[in-house]
């Protein structure tokens, strides 16, 4: 099996263990609906509400979808999609050290990625599936990185890709 490296791979490989339990406080003025449901939403880095929810939800969940920053360097769309934010910077400061600062934007996006992806794994249900929307800019860093936190001794893994051709009034069509 290929394997993947990059500068601080070794910070953040385990760093999933260094990130503290939480306890989900609830907030009755941000709250709607019957507290009993069980449905929640979480604010905060989600690295901890991740590990705030793992206790709780650890191996019970069928299927997680996650929308990662696709790490093009643009930072003039809706949200900033460049992984450079100060809040990733100070953590990868602590986190992976002075080498964190000469990180070029694949290495900060594959230490942001990694121990995230740690943790969505010890959520899944032996059936269960993760569904990841992202653009060709960090795909093959995706699917080696994939490949080393999700790997069984029989990989079973189908890629689905979309592919979209602009029209000329600029609408999509898109092709599964």
């Amino acid at each position: 099996m290929p394997t993947l490296n990059w500068i601080g791979k070794d910070a953040v490989v385990k760093h999933h263990k260094d990130v503290p339990f939480r306890l989900l406080e609830p907030v009755p003025e941000l709250s709607c609906g019957d507290a009993d449901t069980g449905n929640l939403i979480v604010q905060g880095d989600n690295l901890h509400a991740l590990k705030a929810l793992l206790p709780r939800y650890a191996g019970q969940v069928k299927c997680i979808y996650i929308d990662p920053p696709y790490n093009t360097g643009n930072e003039g769309w809706a949200y900033n999609d460049n992984v450079n934010s100060p809040e990733i910077r100070r953590w990868l400061g602590e986190v992976v050290g002075k080498e964190g600062e000469t990180l070029d934007r694949h290495d900060r996006w594959l230490c942001m990625m990694y121990p995230r992806l740690v943790l969505l794994r010890q959520f899944l249900r032996d059936d269960g599936v993760i569904l990841i929307s992202l653009d060709d800019v960090e795909a093959g860093h995706l699917r080696l990185l994939l490949d080393e936190v999700f790997w069984i001794q029989k990989p079973h893994r189908n890629d689905c890709l979309e592919y979209k051709k602009h029209r000329q009034q600029n609408q999509d069509e898109a092709f599964t």
